[in-house]
């Protein structure tokens, strides 16, 4: 049973790798990151847009362009699928749940949290390789960055017409 999960993980993973959700700039963004892992080489240059429309602050839309390894790429677009619409408090919390994930070693979260993750869950298995961690967590950290910069600059001009 463990394998057949094993390559449905590996499917998922190679599917986002192909069919890259939320490759391409947006523009206009409230907040934007550049991120590379020295280690291989891999990088992001990732922008969000937020929705600042009824209540707290949710991703409208987030772009991204990078190159690296499949595993980032296919982070990246997980990523996008996961947190856009999301609010940002649930985008931390899938944030961290994610890091979690990547450091556990290879081993499934508690089921809330690893059904919270949706296809991320996939990338249980990466975190058995610790080479491979940054690779997952390239998007994750760009994210995060470019947050953080959108929450503290003024929001993006849109047109009103």
């Amino acid at each position: 049973m463990a394998d057949a999960m094993e390559q449905l993980y590996q499917q998922v993973i190679l599917d986002h790798s192909r069919e890259r959700h939320g490759a391409g700039e947006i523009d206009p963004f409230d907040g934007e990151s550049f991120q590379v892992n020295p280690t291989c080489g891999d990088e992001v240059r990732l922008r969000v847009r937020l929705d600042h429309a009824d209540g707290p602050p949710r991703i409208a839309a987030i772009g991204w362009v990078g190159q690296g390894c499949s595993i980032s790429q296919a982070s990246l677009s997980v990523l996008n699928d996961l947190v856009t619409g999301q609010d940002i408090q649930a985008v931390d919390r899938l944030n961290e749940t994610f890091r979690e994930l990547m450091h556990n070693r290879g081993h499934d979260l508690d089921a809330p949290k690893q059904e919270s993750l949706e296809d991320a869950a996939a990338f249980v298995g990466v975190a058995r390789y610790p080479a491979r961690i940054k690779c997952a967590l390239l998007g994750w950290m760009a994210l995060r960055d470019a947050l953080a910069h959108a929450l503290t600059a003024e929001p993006s001009q849109k047109e009103d017409s």
